[in-house]
């Protein structure tokens, strides 16, 4: 039978209080809360409700409730905090049980001095939890054990946590059976009852953070007596798991993350530490810390904590460290994966393998821009990431989660931060329309993804309210303010370019939504201050022989991306070529270029260009990155800062869109109107892709053999037939049969005419087309 569950929708449905083991700030140890509790009769349902700031890990009789990590995701907590819901109807047993919580520090309490000043972010506090423990009876009895002051209190091993600086764990410390029956906790002292954030207080409704690997030593070597550096072959986020035997009461071992090496070959953290050890060069930073308790086997890992590389180094070890020892737990908000591509270029499609790494290693709650250096959710690398993200995840619940975040950091007049959430740094910096259009950007994509209009109308008032900012920082009608083509390799581009492109963009997506909620007059409000703006950047950027601004890859093609050219389109379009020609098949752009060139070009027809450009494997280039040894996309073309960045992952979407060739209309809204055009460029011989749709998984898979033949192999999901484009050839068959009686394939009379591509529309089904 169909049930529905609800947990709480308001903050006044909770009887519980707010407890904590102190209100002091900063570092202090973890603190541990335990409350014991009968349960007399058979049970029917039971359900725990609970938050703990900034992270709580509940446990019932002795039993840690979920594999879920860092939870509850990461909020603007004075304004929004997150509770989980657990079914803990079989942890319970008749008669004693013990529900116990122990609480880490998070983004609720960073003590880690850095530049962006999150010690003095606004909802700072101590940590603290809220929980209801809902239990129904058999016989119509429903009982309630809530967190109050009758809750006792004290610290364990757990003496040291921070988000940047890592974890300290004293097993000698340890409290065995704590968060079960029978333990004697009269040296505990009473929780204290305090006041909670005072903002809204929601479900997290977003995938909680789950490990999805565990990596293995690669090697492990001495690199000074004492010191041994572990190489996991794979940058990544997450914590090691240690297991150490023998070892004498109080031996500290300590574990150092990193992406580099020094000319010595020891770990190099100056580049990842950088923000904190500028501010206070004594703070730890990527660093975890274990005391032994001495005699058998002990196995940890880091609870409140994690951290970015590809490296861990190990010192205190007590004699000789073996891969049987150490794993890394690499871990991401557990948004499945849905989206599949390769292709016979062993090159791209270890480009596709590290943008997922890379992505994988940026969604930790929010989609942040690095796991190490900064874990902050810069809005212009999460929505360049975020069509690769939707094509290859299902993640829209984790973009769901963040856009009200987003709403949560606006300011009265529009004003978005650069960093979301944000201590309340960011919002004067510069970011600019490039950075602040991840709003309505995002809530596009996931209508155009989806077909779920919902997120695009929830923060429908808030768009508005953005567009209308920004048309406060133009001047003579064209934005002179943001963060440009960021990281661009030599040719840099006006800012006024991009800026005033993303404006237009955005002022597009309010009038569309304005047509979806059915509001005439904003729709046409809009579709006016677009037109306005178009028409001013064709006037004050765009020339008669296709020319933009200062050409370079970036202007010429955000003006095609962007939708900002007219007649000249063509003459654009081969500019485009030809800049990228000068560079020798280089890309010459920055993280908005990157999207911009692919996009353009593809759209174009011009794939072959694009391929050649992603091949490329001198620098600057995917390809040299991946010739230094990156198995995770890096932040600038040079390798000088971060090498674990998603912002230059969008070409992966471009992976599926062109090569593969899944792609809808420009009017179909999830996948409503599919279209299926792969481009067998660059040499490759195979490609194939699974893209997950709300109609089902479209699968595209073709070959060009040695004879000259192109065969496509496609499952279209039910609904509209699809539009399928091939190769012009003299003759064409399906499933052994000409293309002309083949059941389901019709002659697409309709259809936009693509140079030397025939068009078909195709049903529901699987389909085999050879074209000779």
């Amino acid at each position: 039978p169909a049930r529905w569950e609800m947990g709480f929708t308001d903050k006044s449905q909770w009887r519980a209080r707010w407890i904590a083991r102190t209100t002091a700030l900063g570092p202090q140890p973890a603190p541990m809360l335990r409350k014991p509790f009968a349960v007399r009769g058979a049970l029917t349902r039971a359900r725990l409700y609970a938050c703990g700031l900034g992270y709580g890990e509940f446990a019932l009789n002795g039993a840690t409730l979920g594999d879920a990590l860092l939870e509850p995701g990461y909020t603007r907590f004075d304004r929004r905090a997150l509770y989980v819901a657990h079914d803990v109807t079989a942890a319970l047993k008749q008669g004693d049980n013990v529900l116990g919580a122990q609480l880490g520090t998070g983004w609720y309490d960073v003590h880690t001095l850095a530049v962006w000043f999150f010690e003095k972010a606004p909802w700072r506090s101590a940590p603290k939890m809220l929980c209801e423990l809902h239990l129904d009876y058999a016989d119509g009895r429903h009982e309630v054990v809530l967190s109050d002051a009758t809750w006792t209190t004290t610290t364990g091993p757990i003496v040291y946590d921070s988000i940047y600086g890592g974890e300290t764990y004293d097993a000698r410390l340890e409290r065995a059976g704590w968060n079960a029956p029978g333990y004697d906790a009269r040296e505990w002292q009473p929780a204290i009852a305090v006041d909670g954030p005072p903002g809204l207080l929601s479900w997290e409704g977003c995938p909680p953070i789950r490990v999805h690997d565990t990596l293995k030593a690669k090697s492990i070597r001495e690199v000074q007596p004492g010191v041994h550096l572990v190489d996991l072959g794979q940058n990544c986020a997450g914590h090691a798991r240690i297991t150490v035997s023998g070892a004498k009461p109080g031996t500290t071992i300590t574990l150092r993350y990193g992406e580099r090496l020094n000319e010595r070959g020891l770990l190099e953290t100056a580049k990842t530490g950088e923000h904190m050890t500028r501010t206070d060069p004594p703070q730890r930073f990527q660093t975890d810390q274990y005391l032994c308790k001495g005699g058998a086997s002990e196995t940890w890992e880091a609870r409140f904590s994690y951290h970015g590389g590809c490296y861990v180094e190990v010192s205190g070890w007590p004699g000789a460290l073996t891969p049987d020892m150490i794993v890394l737990r690499a871990h991401a908000t557990d948004s499945p994966r849905t989206g599949r591509f390769s292709c016979s270029d062993a090159l791209v499609n270890r480009i596709y393998e590290s943008t997922i790494w890379s992505y994988r290693a940026n969604a930790q709650s929010i989609p942040t821009d690095c796991p190490h250096r900064e874990k902050n959710g810069w809005t212009g690398d999460a929505h360049l990431a975020c069509e690769f993200g939707l094509a290859t995840f299902d993640s829209a619940a984790f973009y769901e989660k963040w856009l009200d975040d987003l709403h949560d950091e606006q300011r009265d007049d529009g004003m978005l931060p650069g960093i979301v959430p944000s201590s309340g740094w960011g919002y004067e910096w510069g970011n600019g329309p490039a950075w602040d259009s991840a709003y309505p950007l995002i809530c596009w994509y996931l209508y155009r993804t989806t077909g779920d209009a919902w997120a695009l109308t929830r923060h429908y008032d808030r768009l508005k309210r953005y567009v209308d900012f920004m048309g406060t920082r133009a001047v003579d009608g064209v934005i002179p303010w943001g963060l440009g083509d960021w990281l661009f390799w030599k040719a840099e581009t006006p800012v006024e370019v991009t800026s005033t492109g993303y404006w237009h963009v955005d002022a597009l997506i309010v009038a569309e939504a304005a047509k979806l909620l059915g509001k005439s007059d904003d729709e046409r409000r809009y579709r006016d201050l677009a037109a306005t703006i178009r028409a001013t950047f064709r006037e004050r950027f765009v020339r008669a022989d296709g020319g933009v601004a200062n050409d370079s890859q970036c202007a010429l093609s955000c003006a095609l991306h962007q939708g900002l050219i007219d007649g000249a389109k063509p003459a654009t379009v081969a500019k485009v070529v030809a800049a990228i020609d000068a560079t020798n098949g280089h890309i010459d752009a920055g993280i908005l270029g990157a999207k911009y060139l692919f996009n353009a070009l593809h759209d174009a027809g011009r794939d072959d260009v694009a391929m050649r450009m992603l091949t490329r494997t001198e620098q600057p280039g995917w390809g040299w990155w991946l010739g230094q040894g990156a198995t995770t996309l890096w932040e600038d073309w040079k390798g000088e800062s971060s090498l674990n960045h998603i912002m230059f992952g969008d070409v992966s979407a471009w992976m599926v869109k062109a090569l593969a060739g899944i792609d809808q209309s420009p009017e179909s809204r999830g996948y409503t109107a599919i279209v299926i055009d792969p481009q067998p460029v660059g040499g490759c011989s195979w490609a194939k892709a699974e893209l997950p749709t709300p109609r089902g998984v479209i699968i595209s898979s073709w070959t060009q053999g040695a004879d000259g033949a192109f065969t496509l192999d496609v499952t279209i999901p039910p609904g509209e037939p699809a539009l399928v484009y091939l190769p012009e050839r003299g003759a064409i068959t399906e499933s052994g049969k000409p293309v002309a009686q083949a059941e389901g394939v019709a002659a697409a009379t309709d259809a936009t005419t693509r140079a030397q591509r025939r068009a078909l529309r195709v049903g529901s089904g699987s389909y085999r087309f050879v074209c000779r």
